[in-house]
């Protein structure tokens, strides 16, 4: 027996500002939005998707679980980004295979070098 992965979800203080931020990141569409639960996939038949739920309590500490995104030109893609409210952030990195950035509520995520294949 195993699990089928269906969602991410991801504490916000404004989920459905954070939902639509990372829907305009990934190319994702809100497929479902409540007061307690805004919910982003590439379509509304395609998992996994991404739940943001609400929370009273700023983010205090690096993230445990993070998001990784391949871009096709990294430089381009991080520009783009930050021109969105992401912020450059160093949680100890040493790698220039990657960029740690934070969301507009600070959850950080990487952006990759392109693959070499």
């Amino acid at each position: 027996m195993t699990s089928v992965w269906t969602s991410l979800t991801i504490d916000a203080r404004d989920p459905a500002r954070l939902a639509r931020w990372w829907a305009e990141v990934l190319g994702y569409q809100v497929v479902a939005e409540q007061p307690d639960e805004v919910e982003i996939r590439q379509s509304v038949d395609r998992l996994p998707g991404i739940v943001f739920v609400p929370v009273t309590a700023a983010k205090e500490n690096k993230n445990r679980l993070h998001l990784d995104l391949r871009p096709a030109d990294r430089e381009a893609e991080v520009e783009r980004l930050v021109d969105m409210g992401a912020r450059h952030v160093d949680v100890g990195q040493d790698g220039s295979d990657w960029t740690v950035l934070a969301d507009p509520e600070g959850n950080e995520f990487c952006v990759l070098a392109p693959r070499g294949d």
